[in-house]
């Protein structure tokens, strides 16, 4: 025991054991797995989409809720593309690919996640337009007066997938 506690593992954290807990009882829902399937399906679709737009997907595509972006043809960063779609309202996170030529710091890439969009009811057709908004952004890179319209867009395409329809304190 003494080579994992206290070195690389604490106690039996009771919240954390809760948190889990309450997590599979989640999971054992019918409506988590078409949750699930949601994540994954809208994934594709946001990968499908930045292909057909000229953008290189890590293994080509995805099987999971994740999108790896490379930027290793483009002549900007990941840093400058995380940037970017954060003034347009769009968040991802800079990351490094296969063949990295940056630091972790800059990156050569952009992972882009599915769940959030998807637990607030996004499906395919949300996803759609939000891929070809990333395209846009990335395409125009330097427009921020671009760059702000989209967000705009953004906004109201979220507003119209309210996150909690009543209070819940």
């Amino acid at each position: 025991n003494s080579a994992i506690f206290p070195g690389i593992q604490g106690g039996p954290l009771v919240h954390v054991i809760a948190g889990k807990a309450v997590g599979f009882a989640e999971n054992l829902k019918p409506e988590w797995k078409v949750y699930a399937k949601q994540v994954k399906a809208n994934a594709k679709v946001l990968a499908d989409v930045l292909i057909k737009r000229g953008y290189d997907i890590v293994s080509g595509g995805t099987d999971n809720h994740l999108v790896l972006v490379s930027f290793l043809n483009k002549p900007f960063s990941g840093k400058d593309a995380d940037l970017a779609l954060g003034r347009a309202g769009i968040t991802v996170n800079k990351n490094t690919v296969p063949g990295e030529t940056r630091s972790p710091f800059v990156t050569s890439g952009v992972r882009i996640g599915s769940p959030a969009l998807t637990a607030r009811g996004m499906k395919e057709k949300e996803f759609e337009i939000i891929a070809n908004k990333i395209a846009d952004v990335l395409d125009n890179i330097e427009d921020e007066s671009l760059h702000v319209k989209i967000k705009e867009e953004m906004k109201t395409l979220a507003s119209a997938f309210i996150i909690y329809d009543r209070p819940t304190y």
